[in-house]
Order: C-alpha cells, then sequence, then structure tokens
C-alpha cells in the first residue's frame, strides 16, 4: 500500500478543492442561464432587462385564470379566483360574487362559462417588479370585441394575476413597438414624451368629468358619460358624483408603447355616486345586486361606490387622449 506525504497530499486536495469550485460555479451559471431562458428574473432581476415572461406562461396564466373564474362564477363564491385576481378588477369581480352570493346563496343557476379563443400575449421587457403581459383574446361572450387582460405579479412565487380587464372594438387595439424577438416596450409611468403622463392620466380624467377640458376625445367613455352624469339628476331627484384616481400597489397604472410612439395604458379610477331623494319622495327601487352590497336604511339618500378601469390610447407629444374602453363595478352602497 503507498502511502502519499503530508507535502504530497496538500496539491492534491488544491486541485480537488479547485474542481469542486469549478463545477459549483457551472452548476449556478447552469441555472441562472435556463431560469433567464423561460422570462424569469432570478439573478439582479431588479436591473436586468428581461421579458416579463414567456409566451407559453401567459398562455397558462390566461388559462388559470378562466378556469378560476368560472368556478366562482358558477358557486357564487369569491374564494375561488381570489388568487387570480387583484387590483380594480378584484375589486369588481369580488363585489359581484359577494352579491350574488347573497341572492343566490346555493349558486348561479344561469351560469355559463367563459371561453377564449384567438389569444394573442403582448410581453414587454423590463427591469424590476411587477412583471406584467396584456392578453388579448376573443371571448364567447361581448360580441366581436377583444377582451383585454393585464396580469402582473411581483414575485416568482406568486401566480400571475388578472389586474385589467377591458372589451373594446377589434379595430381599436393598436400595434404594439417591438424588438426583433418580439418582445414589447413598457412605458414609465412618468413619462414625459405622451400627451398625459400614465401616472396622471387617472387624476386627469377624474378632472374632466368633473368639470369637462380638452384633455380627452370625445366618445362614450368621456363625453358621453358627462352627457349621461347630467341626465341623472331628474325632478325631485338630486345625483352627485366624486371622482378620484386610484395609482399606488396593484392599482397602478401600466402602459406599452405602440408603433406611432404613442402608448396604451390602462389605468384606474373610483367614484361615489350619491342620490338624494326630494322632501316628500323615495328613492327609486334597487335591484337585488344593489340591495345585497347596501349597508344601512335607504331613507332620503344612496351613496354608491364604483370602481372603473379603463385603456386608453395617449398619443405621443400632444393631441387629445382617447378612452376606448370601461369596465366598472358597484363595490359598497351605504343609505341614509
Amino acid at each position: 500500500m503507498t502511502h502519499r506525504t503530508t507535502r504530497e497530499r496538500g496539491p492534491l486536495r488544491h486541485r480537488i478543492l479547485r474542481r469542486r469550485d469549478r463545477n459549483a460555479l457551472l452548476a449556478v451559471s447552469l441555472t441562472a442561464v435556463t431560469l433567464t431562458a423561460s422570462g424569469c428574473v432570478v439573478v439582479h432581476g431588479e436591473r436586468e432587462v428581461l421579458p416579463t415572461t414567456t409566451r407559453a406562461e401567459a398562455a397558462a396564466a390566461l388559462k388559470q385564470f378562466t378556469a378560476a373564474y368560472n368556478k366562482a362564477d358558477a358557486a357564487y363564491d369569491g374564494s375561488l379566483d381570489a388568487d387570480f385576481t387583484t387590483g380594480a378588477l378584484a375589486d369588481i369581480d369580488s363585489a359581484r360574487l359577494k352579491a350574488g352570493h347573497v341572492n343566490s346563496p346555493d349558486g348561479n343557476s344561469g351560469h355559463s362559462a367563459l371561453e377564449f379563443d384567438d389569444g394573442t400575449y403582448t410581453i414587454p421587457k423590463k427591469a424590476g417588479w411587477p412583471r406584467w403581459f396584456l392578453a388579448d383574446a376573443h371571448g364567447n361572450k361581448g360580441g366581436d370585441d377583444r377582451w383585454l387582460l393585464v396580469f402582473t405579479r411581483d414575485s416568482l412565487s406568486e401566480p400571475f394575476q388578472a389586474a385589467y380587464l377591458t372589451l373594446v372594438a377589434p379595430d381599436a387595439v393598436p400595434k404594439f413597438t417591438t424588438d426583433k424577438d418580439g418582445w414589447a416596450q413598457a412605458v414609465p409611468a412618468n413619462s414625459d414624451r405622451l400627451a398625459v403622463s400614465p401616472a396622471g392620466l387617472g387624476q386627469d380624467y377624474a378632472t374632466y368629468l368633473k368639470s369637462g377640458g380638452v384633455v380627452f376625445a370625445d366618445g362614450p367613455h368621456t363625453s358621453g358619460w358627462r352627457t349621461d352624469r347630467k341626465k341623472s339628476t331628474k325632478p325631485g331627484l338630486a345625483t352627485q358624483y366624486i371622482d378620484e384616481p386610484l395609482t399606488a400597489g396593484d392599482y397602478a397604472p401600466l402602459a406599452l408603447r405602440t408603433a406611432d410612439g404613442g402608448a396604451l395604458v390602462f389605468f384606474t379610477t373610483r367614484y361615489y355616486a350619491k342620490e338624494t331623494a326630494a322632501a316628500g319622495t323615495s328613492l327609486p327601487a334597487r335591484n337585488q345586486d344593489v340591495q345585497a352590497l347596501t349597508k344601512g336604511d335607504v331613507k332620503q339618500s344612496l351613496t354608491m361606490q364604483f370602481v372603473s378601469n379603463q385603456v386608453a390610447l395617449d398619443p405621443a407629444g400632444s393631441g387629445k387622449v382617447s378612452v376606448l374602453g370601461r369596465i366598472q363595478g358597484l363595490t359598497s352602497a351605504e343609505g341614509s
């Protein structure tokens, strides 16, 4: 049996350690490459500009959301899709399901499953969180309109959640700026290269609905909505509106660069509508869903809170902002 001296064993031990170090570094490198290729940000994710997800993961997120949404709608149980919604859509959806459960505790007898086809995914390259993307699909509800859903998440341990949902006409969906690999470009919330910064769009919209102005182009969700509000005040019934932007956290506006240099912006507002009946009169009867979300006794007034999410075309430089679509929902009400 051959015995090595201490001097002989030293170099051998060092070679073994160096080999282990190289193997460890190789393993880390391969892991980083694999995770980066999947669209995930693992190493210095706060600085790396990478696609926010893969197309396969985006398609899976839409599929997961749809399955959860259908289960929740069939059972009128908000807990069944709570993990797959956030922000404005979560507020609108959870209130709808709550009202449905109050009025039909055994479930939704009129449930019809939501289905999507012809889906496309616009995935931006960006640094930092949240990671998000846009799904554009045709649904079996809503006629020919396209369903635009924005999915977002704040860490790799979370599933993608739908934060925004709007329906728009097929010819209203713009073309986006993409690189040679098809990845889109996210627009910073504070961008000063647009008619209105995405961060300021919610406040400008709230101001416009109250006072009018020249920021927004005429349409059903701008001048048309202002006209409808004026009509809601009638003899014996006064209606007051208060609008405010929601911009923090999961309500933050999200924007994609369009091919013409502008941006498609998703943003959220909240508004209150207070109806007051004149002395000696009463408020109009409300449907069961409104009643289910109302606290207190409705005597002379009813204050309703709504969350509304919009999608708008914000032109480059200057020009008027066009609101393409809007979905709102009653989230609570209080009588007095």
